[in-house]
């Protein structure tokens, strides 16, 4: 008789007798989560089987969720079939809850989950049933595509310390690409990469996954048996986004790194970490040509080794060592139009700083880090206000003077988590640049953090450049941020710096209160950087002003109109005086938004701003804007496609006024998926610019090509052409993680340059070769 049949009969004995009813309703309650998880699934036939099951999982009335790792007795085949013993005799973890479209609901298709373990690794498995498999939406396999997310995929948040703030995440699709990240303080960074597996398996009724992560890649909680985790499956063909533990659709996107809200995991046990020590050291050759700076020379060979080491000291507590620090197989930056008196910010791309990056994020701002537990951004036509607040450490700073490269001779770096205290500590150096006259420079961080409360921190950091010399410079500063509700922050910070020589004011600080619920947003914020302020070893776009902002939004879900998901409604107003109160710059701004069912989105935005520009600067080639004060308007519109489908991409309109003249601006960035190996990704963007001052244009034309043969092998070539520098760049990067962790890299970069008529002529050339090889101990 199957389990079920038999529950159903053996009540029904019970309850003829009325002073039976009680242990009737005690046995009901009992069997459920047995019952429910009876059912396997013989996935080579793709029919349910009947199996003797071990209830993993409590979901309670109020939402709250608890299940339950089990260790393996045997070893399991790592394929991603799921047909071993565990997956019959393990009930799974399933009832999924929407995100979106529909807020609280039962997910509309059926997912089943599993975390097990052994001394080495943990599993999570999981088989995603699908009503029609035809819709899929799978085209991209790359390690570390940011497009992953918007491929039908199933990902993992482990909290292994289950302080309800951080964790690991892991995200896979059913081509078996890979893409993890972290979150920090409830904060997404894709900063980091670590080293697991996952394998992908078709079944009649869907696909099926397995991951595999070393212990050893994760940091625990020493002694704990209890971690945080939630798990997300996105469908992307129907845009529905599903969690084992309920997450506001508030928000977004960001919705897995709401660790708070994640599903509490017992049973796990990790084991001792032993000497946990990585090393991994590095070859290079390298030929290069640079005609502007040797133009007798060409073909210049070079060779390079050096050394990365990564300690696990305790499971709370990991360092790292590097000598000769070496970034060759780094892309190149992508271009940026600039039409702004300011400088723009380039991410950081090298991966020594990548990792642990978020550690030393201060005030909302630096690493991955955003404003707010949602951000005032999301891809639902949220607008998001330019971000001026001062990064203290921007890590670019090191190893690059005026655009030119400062070998970096070694460093270290500490990183650290016990007790509601984390902590960051970070030292390099970099070798003299005699060509800029930049002498050997020393850089040090420290950054403090305190957990207080259920989800709010505060926090100090310091940094200091050249402390022995007379460009040294130093920074200190506290910030705070309190998330009084899910969607409710109040943050702020004031920091000083010193800088010898400076007479300035060396102040800055910001106050910020964000609201950002699904339905209502409010953002206010004041900020100050003093005419002194030098970050040093950070990053300031504008300096020696005060900022007063005002945003409000509102975003209704229509429910009698299919094809629409959400309209948003928004208003800002940005105020900035110089320190003394003289107004420098206004801008009013009105959003239109709507987000549609089918994944597509459009925005309709209306700008009026002022300016008093007190020196002139360069908007396009042999185009100069002259000092004085100017009002001009600005309409521009966003029409961006469905990212399921295989031609998607973002159209920018924009015409108006523009410091007593006009700017047009017709930008394209696209993304053409022409199989699941081969993408490209153009960009196109024309800027024409006109006034009294003369007339001209900022264009920009570029293109990616990623041709992934596997997972871990890639090539992928990005050109670039700039009007305003009349250059062209291009870069080939081949990438082959033959082991875990070890990898090949293959760099081809040339710049060229487009001021005589003909091919364009060669400035620089260079072709690397680097190898690495990871060794474990």
């Amino acid at each position: 008789m199957h389990i079920t049949q038999f529950r159903s009969a053996r009540i029904r004995a019970l309850v003829n007798n009325r002073s039976t009813r009680i242990v009737a309703l005690a046995l009901t309650l009992a069997l459920r989560p047995l019952a429910a998880g009876a059912q396997g699934v013989d996935t080579s036939s793709g029919n349910v089987s009947q199996a003797v099951t071990t209830s993993t999982m409590i979901r309670e009335s109020s939402g709250k969720v608890t299940v339950r790792a089990m260790k393996l007795q045997t070893p399991i085949k790592f394929d991603g079939v799921l047909d071993d013993a565990i997956y019959r005799t393990m009930a799974p973890y399933t009832d999924f809850i929407q995100q979106e479209p529909n807020e609280g609901k039962p997910a509309t298709d059926r997912t089943e989950a599993w975390i097990v373990f052994d001394e080495t690794y943990v599993y999570v498995s999981a088989r995603l049933y699908e009503a029609d498999r035809e819709h899929r939406v799978a085209r991209d396999m790359r390690r570390d595509s940011p497009n992953l997310y918007n491929n039908d995929h199933f990902a993992v948040m482990l909290d292994t310390f289950n302080d309800h703030r951080n964790g690991y995440g892991f995200a896979t699709n059913s081509l078996g690409a890979l893409f993890d990240f972290y979150a920090t303080n409830e904060q997404p960074s894709s900063n980091w990469n670590g080293l697991w597996e996952s394998r992908a398996s078709n079944f009649d009724g869907g696909w099926s996954v397995e991951i595999r992560i070393p212990f050893r890649t994760l940091r625990v909680q020493a002694g704990s048996d209890t971690w945080g985790v939630n798990l997300r499956r996105m469908s992307r063909w129907k845009n529905e986004t599903s969690f084992l533990s309920a997450v506001p659709r508030s928000w977004g996107r960001r919705a897995l790194n709401k660790v708070s809200s994640a599903a509490t995991l017992t049973g796990i046990a990790a084991p001792d970490a032993g000497l946990n020590l990585d090393v991994k050291p590095y070859a290079l050759g390298s030929q290069l040509t640079n005609r502007a700076a040797t133009p007798a020379v060409n073909n210049k060979r070079d060779g390079n080794v050096g050394l990365d080491v990564k300690w696990g000291i305790t499971p709370q507590l990991v360092a790292d060592l590097t000598v000769h620090t070496d970034f060759a197989q780094v892309e190149d930056d992508d271009a940026q139009v600039n039409l702004t008196r300011f400088s723009l910010f380039v991410p950081e791309k090298r991966e020594f700083f990548l990792e642990g990056q978020d550690a030393f994020a201060f005030g909302g701002v630096g690493g991955g880090g955003g404003a707010g537990p949602g951000g005032n951004f999301n891809s639902s036509g949220v607008h998001n206000t330019t971000d001026l607040s001062p990064i203290l450490f921007y890590s670019r700073r090191i190893g690059l003077v005026s655009g030119t490269i400062a070998p970096i001779e070694g460093g270290a770096r500490l990183l650290g988590k016990s007790g509601g205290w984390q902590v960051g500590a970070l030292s390099m150096r970099a070798a003299a640049v005699e060509s800029v006259r930049e002498s050997r420079t020393d850089y040090s961080v420290l950054r403090v953090n305190r957990d207080v409360f259920r989800r709010s921190r505060i926090g100090f950091v310091a940094t200091n450049s050249n402390p022995l010399a007379d460009t040294s410079n130093t920074v200190a500063g506290v910030d705070a941020q309190f998330n009084l509700r899910d969607n409710l922050s109040v943050s702020g910070y004031a920091a000083h710096s010193q800088f010898k020589g400076n007479t300035g004011d060396e102040t800055s600080y910001r106050s910020k209160f964000d609201l950002n619920g699904d339905r209502y947003g409010l953002v206010l914020e004041h900020l100050f950087v003093g005419d002194g302020f030098n970050p040093g070893v950070g990053f300031l776009r504008r300096s020696a002003f005060r900022r007063s902002l005002a945003l409000a939004r509102f975003s209704p879900r229509p429910k009698h109109i299919a094809s629409v998901r959400r309209f948003t409604v928004q208003g800002s107003a940005d105020y900035i005086t110089a320190p003394n109160g003289r107004v420098q710059s206004e801008e009013f701004k009105s959003l239109f938004a709507t987000e549609l069912s089918n994944g597509d989105t459009f925005n309709a935005e209306l700008s009026q701003a002022f300016e008093r520009l007190e020196k002139p600067f360069t908007v396009a080639r042999g185009v100069t804007i002259p000092i004085g004060q100017y009002r001009y308007n600005l309409v521009r519109s966003t029409y961006a496609l469905g990212t399921q489908r295989p031609v998607s991409g973002t159209v920018v309109l924009a015409h108006g006024s523009f410091y007593n003249g006009t700017l047009t601006e017709v930008t394209w960035r696209g993304r053409l998926d022409l199989s699941p190996q081969l993408i490209a990704e153009p960009t196109v963007s024309f800027n024409h610019v006109a006034g009294p001052y003369g007339k001209g244009e900022t264009n920009l034309l570029g293109s990616r090509l990623t041709f992934t043969v596997n997972p871990r092998m890639f090539v992928g070539a990005l050109v670039q052409y700039q009007s305003r520098t009349q250059s062209v760049a291009t870069n080939v990067r081949f990438r082959w993680e033959y082991q875990p962790g070890s990898e090949l890299f293959v760099v081809y970069s040339d710049g060229r340059s487009t001021t005589e008529p003909g091919f364009p002529a060669l400035d620089n050339r260079s072709v690397v070769v680097k190898a690495t090889k990871l060794f474990r101990w």
